[in-house]
């Protein structure tokens, strides 16, 4: 063999062959032919050769006559196997088809249509309606006539500049907002080839190099473009502009309102009937928020989007999320904001039919009528009274840096808000002072809130075991080592519990704190307290409402500001409320509590929720809400000692420092008034640098099972030891709680 030779075939190993002998060529005397018989090898030369018999080779394959017998037997099983696979097969399909075509054809039929049938939304539905405690209607809408651009896919800007020269023609559009900046867009685009060749070809070479971007290119172009290319425009030329500007603000494909103020029937009759012919143009009848009772109750109804901005994009998150459009129109602040889920509407669905008509599919509905507590009528008189108090208080002797002030309303049995409202003082360029309103400052501005708190004060020392029922003690100035003496207002000498309130003691209240630290006071020496003492306070005050989220139904609220120190002059200062600072909110959050006997209730302005009415004359529809008062905690302490604190309060209006804050006024059943030191900062360079006076007031009335709570706060009223302060808090708690009781008969 010769094993040099390699033969490889595809699909095969490599294997060694006998090398081929040429025909002529004849075996060398060393060369063997071998045969391989039965009987061995034999050589060539052996005469034996032609008896010697040959045995055939039989095929591998080739069935003997033992098993040939069986093929057919393999054969026909695998014949009915295969058989029976087929006729398996065949009947799975057969009657899959008979459940498609027959059993489940109605069903397929409509999810054929459902998959192939284009169904649309109507662009917005009008919201629900908001009403006052009585039913009045407060917020209404308003249908308003729109004209409106919605751009179409691949359109040029060319084909835009003409949409708004035929546009201009049909319709009067107030272009007195359009800027030069915006006319200058307008050029540009009309003069594209003028306006590239502003650009040097070094400038280009830096675009090129990218050391100047599109913006800078677009920049330096506008920087170029003269004042008498812009003249060449006419007021039709201007009115075009402006709406071009108009179409292409905002997102690309969003609705983009043209005109919906003062649109005349024959301009929405025009654009109607053109709309074949004016590529992305309708019209439709939109609604507008309608505000009753103008600017009253303003800022806290809140506001919704408007047609051409749709969904805020810092709001685009939280709506998106919850099954919303970006065009949709929404709450954006405060109640409509707050109650979006019952206030939006219901869109109207279409069908776009074979012949792309539109086919009602649902009618679309306006959205859930919602009751507030608020009583409008109070709520109006609190407004204009404030008003007019704080614009006369700014013009008062020492009211420097005056600006605000705040007022609450409540039901202390509920927690529900009659009335609120914090108005603010301004001055022009002219130097002439004008009112804003500043009533959501009620839940977001805390405020230095003084010796109203005297009444959670009183109750730490109750509790705690630093003073009982009736205890005296002396009216004395205090004096800490290294630091000023702390007085009350005036020596009142030796005094107990309930005069301590009724003249508004700081003493009396330091001694309590003192005992609570369990320090050991002597005159002009250390002071020792223990740092527990001022999470004891802070408990009870929290217990109350101060220094802790109210709850109150809004989307926003503060919590003020809470002292990190410990030092021993703190706590006394926290004691008379010259430390910590709190909300309104909170403030009336707390006189309730002490006006019910201890119970904190969760403010709130949603009464009652209604479907819209169905029945044509009716003003609602069936109560899907009714609010019910929320218990947020009660106060630790034994009966008799929240009663000491009410009588207390009775005091101060009966024969305390109330009765020369409210004069001979004699409406109000309990009350407690509070003058704090407040600190700004004039200068706004971040750190204060004044001293002034802050003046609250808290009330409420009857004094017997009271239904309405009274609080009155007026921020740096004064400046620091001025000779006189406003009696603005007098003044308004006076008018007001007369009002209410003249409203509630």
């Amino acid at each position: 063999m010769n094993k040099n030779k390699k033969i490889k075939l595809k699909g095969s190993s490599i294997f060694y062959k006998h090398k081929p002998l040429n025909k002529k060529q004849k075996p060398t005397k060393k060369e063997k032919v071998v045969s391989i018989t039965k009987k061995g090898p034999i050589n060539k030369t052996t005469k034996a050769k032609k008896n010697i018999k040959k045995t055939p080779i039989k095929p591998l394959n080739t069935p003997t006559k033992q098993n040939s017998r069986y093929l057919p037997d393999i054969i026909e099983k695998r014949y009915i196997f295969l058989t029976v696979i087929i006729i398996i097969f065949f009947a799975t399909i057969i009657g899959r088809l008979f459940q498609v075509q027959v059993l489940d054809n109605e069903k397929y039929n409509e999810d054929l249509i459902a998959s192939t049938e284009i169904v649309i939304e109507s662009t917005s539905a009008p919201r629900g309606r908001i009403y006052d405690r009585n039913y009045k209607l407060l917020v209404d809408n308003e249908a308003v006539k729109t004209i409106y651009y919605k751009k179409e896919s691949g359109i040029t800007t060319t084909k835009e500049i003409e949409l708004a020269y035929t546009i201009a023609d049909m319709i009067e559009v107030d272009y007195s907002r359009l800027s030069e900046n915006m006319l200058k867009t307008f050029w540009y685009y009309n003069n594209l080839e003028t306006a590239e060749a502003k650009i040097t070809d070094e400038e280009y070479q830096k675009y090129q190099e990218r050391k100047l971007t599109d913006d800078d290119i677009v920049d330096l172009i506008y920087e170029r473009i003269t004042e008498e290319e812009l003249s060449a425009y006419d007021e039709r030329d201007k009115e075009t502009a402006y709406i071009y500007y108009l179409m292409n603000k905002g997102y690309s494909y969003s609705e983009k309102i043209i005109k919906n103020t003062d649109v005349t029937d024959e301009e929405y009759a025009l654009i109607s009937e053109n709309i074949d012919n004016l590529s992305g143009f309708n019209t439709k009848l939109d609604w507008e928020r309608v505000y009753l009772y103008g600017d009253v109750f303003r800022s806290i109804l809140g506001n919704v989007s408007s047609s051409s901005q749709g969904i805020p994009e810092e709001l685009s998150d939280y709506y998106l999320e919850n099954g919303y459009s970006l065009d949709d129109r929404v709450g954006i602040s405060y109640l409509e904001y707050q109650y979006e889920s019952y206030l939006k509407g219901t869109k109207a669905t279409y069908k776009v039919t074979s012949d792309n008509n539109y086919e009602l599919v649902s009618e679309g509905k306006r959205g859930s009528d919602i009751v507030l507590t608020i009583d409008i009528d109070l709520q109006q008189y609190l407004e204009e009274t404030l008003a007019t108090e704080v614009l006369t208080t700014k013009y008062e002797a020492n009211t420097t840096y005056y600006d605000h002030s705040f007022a609450i309303v409540s039901d202390p049995q509920t927690g529900e808000i009659l009335a609120m409202a914090g108005k603010q003082v301004k001055e022009d360029e002219n130097g002439n002072y004008y009112v804003t309103d500043y009533t959501p400052g009620i839940v977001t501005m805390s405020v230095t809130s003084g010796s109203i708190v005297k009444g959670a004060s009183m109750l730490v020392g109750y509790k705690y075991g630093a003073i009982e029922i009736g205890e005296y003690q002396m009216d004395e100035c205090i004096k800490i080592k290294a630091t000023p003496e702390k007085c009350s207002w005036e020596n009142l000498g030796y005094i107990n519990d309930i005069s301590a309130l009724a003249y508004s003691s700081n003493v009396y209240q330091f001694k309590i704190a003192i005992k609570v630290g369990n320090g050991n006071y002597r005159y002009n020496e250390s002071l020792v307290l223990d740092e527990s003492a001022f999470q004891k306070y802070r408990d009870m005050y929290a217990s109350f409402g101060l220094g802790v989220l109210t709850g109150i139904d809004l989307p926003v609220e503060s919590l003020g500001y809470s002292g990190t120190s410990t030092l021993p002059g703190h706590l006394l200062d926290f004691s008379i409320g010259q430390y910590d600072t709190y909300t309104p909110i909170q403030i009336s959050q707390y006189i309730n509590t002490i006006a019910n006997g201890g119970t904190r209730y969760q403010p709130y302005l949603l009464k009652e929720v209604y479907k819209p009415s169905e029945e044509e004359g009716e003003t609602f529809g069936e109560k899907i809400y009714t609010a019910e008062k929320v218990e947020l905690g009660t106060v630790d302490v034994e009966e008799k000692y929240m009663n000491r604190v009410q009588e207390g309060f009775r005091a101060v209006v009966s024969f305390g420092l109330g009765t020369a804050y409210m004069g001979n006024y004699q409406s109000i059943g309990a009350g407690k008034t509070g003058t704090s030191q407040s600190f700004i900062d004039t200068d706004e360079d971040g750190v204060v640098d004044t001293e002034t006076i802050t003046t609250s007031f808290v009330g409420y009335a009857p004094y017997d099972n009271p239904t309405m709570s009274i609080v009155v706060v007026s921020p740096d009223v004064a400046v620091a030891n001025a000779e006189t302060t406003s009696s603005i808090n007098r003044r308004l708690s006076s008018q007001i709680v007369n009002k209410y009781f003249e409203i509630n008969k």
